[in-house]
């Protein structure tokens, strides 16, 4: 079954995802494996077909096909897909895909080389997997967010990448990938269970083995990497801007204090003595509050120090280390879009599709299914799919 209308590439191509439409960390899953060349098609209810998607970003390179699940024979459609597909994302809630009758066990008896995809936070037993929550719950829960924020402050929210991005869609993407290497070698497919808070707790490995080896306290704004190291954390400059400075090694650190004329300073003179970094950091809160963020980044720049100016999200797209690599591109309607990641030199991926209407191909995918005219016409009078063919509404 052809996936894309052009001939896919990369690592992935010619492997064929199924995607339950969910949010958050399952369409970025289905993101990943689509920008890596896999065939996804994802699944919406009709209700809403001809809808351009909420986050297009997080649906690209897609097939969108609009299927009511609750309905038998929108379950069974659903099936006939699961038959051809080497792997399945679900982002529900335990439970429920069996209650749909598209649970593993039917699943997998069907396609016994199927890897089927479960994102959830909780996890799909413990004392909270049923429970509702969102990446801010699974990380407080996990340690992490108790771990980041100033001292006597209050933890801050890191957005929604620890969570649902790294430790969620990120870490379904490995074991989908990984499960179907399995599944080549072994011919047995299997359920990967990728919950959040075990993704967040994986992350926090190398803070645990710092705390195991009395090298990290359990109180956050009190050590190197969590913004109380002077030679770690950002400074507010004189427009208001910010520079974040990373000087861990000697080397670096050097090369900083050279450049803000420090380096005889004895205040500076024992970087990792942790009883004088308050003293360190007001010194250089006041030195950094007197040139604007542009004017430091001139001045570190090619100078080895790790300083970097702190960008915005549309400052970032348009700076030249970026634009050279084409780590972003920007589409016509303006809307910025990161470049598919990781670059392979033997099976390079192509630019992702746009993001289709949902429910734009659901006719041309239920065809290649053996769907003829008139069974379309008998599921679109059941409600099953859209009453009109949603690929006939005009693009975005």
């Amino acid at each position: 079954m052809t996936e894309r209308s052009s001939p896919a590439s990369g690592p992935l191509a010619g492997v064929r995802v199924v995607e339950l439409g969910g949010i958050g960390p399952g369409p970025f899953c289905g993101m990943i494996l689509a920008d890596l060349g896999a065939g996804v098609i994802r699944v919406d209810p009709p209700s809403a077909a001809g809808a351009e998607p909420d986050i297009p970003q997080l649906r690209r390179g897609r097939r969108s096909v609009a299927l009511d699940l609750k309905r038998p024979a929108g379950a069974d459609v659903a099936l006939r897909l699961v038959d051809r597909a080497d792997a399945l994302i679900e982002g529900f809630r335990p439970g429920v895909t069996e209650r749909l009758g598209l649970g593993p066990d039917v699943c997998l008896e069907r396609n016994p080389k199927l890897v089927y995809g479960r994102m959830t936070g909780w996890g799909q037993e413990g004392p909270l997997a049923r429970e509702p929550g969102h990446d801010i719950n699974y990380i407080a829960l996990a340690g992490a967010l108790g771990a980041i924020g100033p001292t006597g402050g209050d933890p801050v929210v890191p957005l929604n990448l620890i969570g649902d991005m790294g430790g969620g869609g990120m870490l379904l993407a490995v074991g989908i990938c990984a499960a179907l290497l399995h599944a080549r070698a072994t011919g047995e497919g299997q359920v990967v269970d990728a919950a959040m808070t075990d993704g967040t707790a994986l992350q926090l490995a190398g803070i645990f083995g710092l705390l195991a080896r009395g090298h990290w306290r359990d109180r956050r704004g009190t050590n190197v990497l969590d913004g109380a190291a002077p030679f770690y954390r950002t400074y507010r400059c004189a427009d208001g801007g910010h520079v974040a400075v990373g000087a861990l090694e000697p080397q670096f650190y050097a090369e900083l204090l050279r450049v803000l004329e420090l380096a005889n300073d004895p205040l500076f003179a024992h970087q990792y003595d942790a009883d004088g970094w308050p003293a360190m950091s007001a010194r250089l809160e006041q030195l950094f509050a007197t040139r604007a963020r542009d004017d430091w980044a001139d001045a570190f720049a090619g100078q080895r120090a790790c300083v970097t100016p702190v960008l915005g999200l549309a400052e970032a797209a348009t700076h030249p280390h970026n634009v050279e690599r084409g780590t972003y591109a920007v589409d016509e309607s303006g809307a910025i879009h990161a470049a598919p990641a990781p670059r392979f030199l033997g099976t390079p991926t192509a630019p992702p599709t746009p993001a289709p209407r949902v429910g734009a191909h659901t006719d041309a995918v239920l065809k290649e299914l053996g769907f003829d005219d008139a069974e379309l016409d008998t599921l679109r009078a059941n409600g099953v799919i859209p009453g009109a063919d949603p690929s006939r509404v005009a693009a975005p």
